[in-house]
């Protein structure tokens, strides 16, 4: 084998598709009779699962925005939207941050357009979600693994 092919790198979607979608509306129709000023908040999270198939992972890319009024629930609109990804040749810091970089950053646009559209659909006007920077949250979550080894280890 020459060192082309063995350095060679693949980073191949092989599926998008939704698994999971919710839409609540818990004080509908009342609350579309009412003057509100939602406060919108966004939760984020993915799951990375290695696949039976050589160099396949699946990963589950989670959003759920929440509009509330006060105390009280507009709406909660929560979507799984999930890839299959292909992705070899890499190291294994490489393919780590391929895992938890590159693939939520590429599920993002289609997770972002699923809540929008549900939004929409619920009755209400739309949501501009703003991009996310993965790589920031990345380094944010190794830093807060390193502090944690730190402390466990000086204790």
């Amino acid at each position: 084998m020459s060192e082309e092919q063995q350095t060679q790198i693949v980073l191949d979607i092989r599926k998008i598709y939704v698994s999971d979608i919710s839409v609540e509306v818990p004080h509908a129709p009342e609350i579309f009779q009412q003057e509100l000023n939602p406060e919108i908040s966004l939760g984020v999270a993915h799951e990375i699962q290695k696949l039976p198939e050589d160099n396949h992972y699946n990963i589950k890319l989670r959003l759920t925005i929440t509009a509330k009024d006060g105390e009280r629930v507009i709406y909660l609109v929560e979507v799984a939207q999930n890839g299959v990804f292909e992705i070899s040749g890499l190291p294994d810091a490489q393919l780590h941050h391929a895992l938890n970089v590159y693939c939520p950053t590429t599920l993002y646009p289609y997770a972002r357009e699923a809540i929008s559209n549900a939004i929409n659909r619920a009755g209400f006007p739309n949501l501009y979600l703003q991009p996310i920077n993965f790589d920031i949250m990345y380094q944010q979550r190794l830093q807060q693994a390193a502090e944690q080894q730190d402390g466990q280890l000086t204790q």
